[in-house]
């Protein structure tokens, strides 16, 4: 997971952190916890993914 992801964030690094966090995100979903914690990760991770694709016009 990506610490801080601000406005001023460079795209020329979205490939790779996509990748990453989608990695971060599947593991997260496959794990089939269903515990606070578990689902806070997983919407921090959507979120964080969300924000890039719409900050550097990513189409998904």
């Amino acid at each position: 997971m990506i610490d801080n992801l601000e406005s001023n964030y460079n795209c020329a690094h979205a490939g790779q952190d996509l990748h990453q966090l989608k990695q971060e995100l599947a593991a997260l979903q496959a794990q089939g916890s269903n515990d606070q914690a578990s689902k806070e990760a997983i919407h921090r991770l959507e979120n964080q993914i969300s924000f890039i694709l719409n900050k550097c016009d990513i189409n998904n």
